[in-house]
């Protein structure tokens, strides 16, 4: 079942006498279940992508679909609904609230969908469990490690089970001992509760616990490849030879 279309997606930045094509008329389908990466150097318009699809930016041009509903079209309420509802944002700097502890990050997703007290204190500790992090939870940002805050963000997108999690290079801030851990923990949520989660990294290590990679280079889908029946070690030599195929452009990627 398709989760998610995009068609002929185009975002611009700029005038006439100074155009930028961020996206230049891209178009994929994401299965329900999926876990996609989105691969390219920096400037290649990877994030702008995952922004547009997660509706902090607007598309110049193009549709995209979640379950069947045109997103670029949605507008105040139904926009916030679309955001509240449907989708888990995990962000590379984590955006966690400081004044709260980690238990109260968590819990704010859900409080903000008015769900009764009992069922938020049951979803906050069964997510806590699943990402390792149940000792944290009575801490504040300040009292935690990178590794540690990077799965409370990853805790708070998921624990309303939206349709579609994105996270944007949310290994970029670890050590490799806390990335391998957050992704075996992707990996969990996609294997089990049939997660879909769409992932931007310029790391080929990180990319290779997906199930297809999307290379992104000047705003276009340059490549795409797809996992099958390769272990991580084969699929992560097959993403190291398309980025050498990139060739100067990725050399960021690597």
């Amino acid at each position: 079942m398709t989760l998610l279309k995009l068609q002929n997606v185009e975002k611009y930045y700029g005038n006439r006498s100074n155009l930028t094509k961020a996206v230049d008329d891209i178009s994929f389908s994401v299965e329900k279940g999926e876990f996609t990466a989105i691969m390219g150097a920096s400037g290649s318009g990877k994030t702008t992508l995952l922004n547009c699809i997660s509706t902090i930016d607007r598309v110049t041009a193009g549709n995209i679909f979640l379950e069947d509903i045109d997103i670029t079209k949605l507008k105040g309420k139904e926009l916030n609904k679309f955001r509240r509802e449907k989708l888990g944002f995990i962000f590379q700097d984590f955006n966690l609230m400081d004044t709260l502890t980690a238990y109260e990050n968590i819990a704010l997703a859900l409080s903000i969908q008015k769900r009764p007290a009992n069922e938020i204190d049951k979803a906050v500790k069964n997510v806590a469990e699943q990402l390792g992090i149940t000792e944290v939870l009575n801490k504040y940002p300040y009292q935690m490690s990178g590794g540690q805050k990077q799965r409370v963000a990853s805790a708070r997108a998921i624990v309303t089970e939206p349709k579609l999690i994105l996270a944007d290079e949310p290994t970029g801030a670890l050590d490799s001992k806390s990335s391998k851990m957050l992704l075996e923990r992707f990996n969990y949520l996609n294997r089990e509760h049939n997660a879909t989660i769409m992932m931007v990294t310029h790391d080929s290590f990180t990319a290779s616990y997906a199930s297809r990679v999307l290379f992104i280079k000047d705003g276009k889908l340059f490549n795409e490849i797809n996992r099958g029946a390769d272990t991580r070690k084969q699929f992560f030599d097959k993403i190291i030879d398309v980025v050498t195929l990139l060739g100067g452009d990725m050399s960021d990627a690597l």
